[in-house]
């Protein structure tokens, strides 16, 4: 599995709410995690996947921690370093609700070049993962370019993110015209079909893909829908307590890849992913997805 997108550090300060506009509220000492990408890169490689980050790292402390992270599990980093510059932040405020609110800012991680993705060396059979950030900015040409020169048989997993119902047209059917699996949750489902109900929505979700494209509309603890070779099957979820939902998308979208690059059908590697989602919104930080010994474990408590 490779991976295009921006791993960031998260800031992640526990707030007992959001304060109101120009006001303050007070929180205990912020924690710091790799995040961004590296939440998907290391719940499939606890999957066992070989996985690589084609994105880039800066030159910092910021930089440091996420690459050390990557490294801690096995993930391959292969584009150079950026000079003179770290990696940016997200700042994370995460309510008691476990509902999060974000502010990105963009540095090291926005410097990418079609080179730069080559070096990860993409090959039939593979699974090269997008976010619909990184189709902002100074990232989206050369990521298009790159995708659009691609070897046959790659697959491309779009995970689009909020703010792909906010991109231009042209750049938006652009990439779901190289889009052979789309991962996303019900509102960026429901913003890409006009549908509410996940079911239906995957199904119009595949209509705006090409021919043989999965799709995957995920609802949190409600489970997900597949939608692939024509045939939907909805999927229930696990409902559990949860203390931080930061992440629990990204397990979702990284287990989900991990297992079918495994081999297993999307159904099933979509069964395990919602269990994945379930065991990582019991825990804290963004990056603590299970391994693929946990998942079985709660599967079969769960049965």
């Amino acid at each position: 599995m490779i991976h295009t997108a921006q791993a960031l550090v998260d800031v992640v300060v526990e707030v007992p709410a959001l304060p109101r506009r120009g006001g303050n509220v007070m929180a205990p000492p912020p924690k710091e995690y790799a995040g961004g990408a590296v939440n998907i890169l290391l719940a499939a490689a606890r999957q066992g996947s070989r996985c690589v980050h084609a994105g880039a790292t800066g030159t910092g402390p910021h930089g440091d921690l996420v690459r050390a992270a990557l490294a801690a599990e096995g993930v391959e980093i292969t584009s150079p370093v950026v000079p003179d510059l770290d990696t940016g932040i997200c700042v994370v405020m995460l309510e008691p609700t476990a509902e999060r609110t974000f502010v990105t800012t963009q540095a090291a991680e926005r410097v990418i070049s079609v080179e730069s993705l080559q070096t990860s060396s993409p090959e039939a059979g593979d699974l090269v993962c997008v976010s619909g950030y990184s189709l902002t900015g100074r990232t989206r040409d050369p990521l298009l370019e790159w995708l659009a020169g691609l070897p046959e048989g790659v697959e491309v997993v779009l995970d689009p993110g909020a703010i792909f119902a906010e991109l231009p047209d042209d750049v938006r059917l652009r990439m779901l015209a190289m889009t052979t699996v789309w991962t996303g949750n019900a509102e960026e489902s429901e913003a890409l079909t006009g549908e509410v109900d996940i079911v239906t929505a995957v199904a119009r979700a595949a209509q705006h893909l090409p021919q043989g494209a999965v799709a995957i509309a995920r609802d949190g603890p409600e489970g997900c829908a597949v939608h692939v070779d024509g045939e939907t099957t909805d999927l229930d979820g696990y409902p559990q307590t949860a203390v931080d939902t930061n992440g629990a998308g990204d397990t979702h979208t990284g287990v989900l890849v991990a297992c079918r690059a495994a081999g297993l059908p999307w159904v099933e590697a979509a069964r395990r992913a919602n269990a994945g989602g379930a065991i990582k919104v019991t825990r804290r930080g963004p990056a603590t997805a299970p391994t693929a010994a946990e998942i079985d474990h709660f599967l079969a408590a769960n049965a």
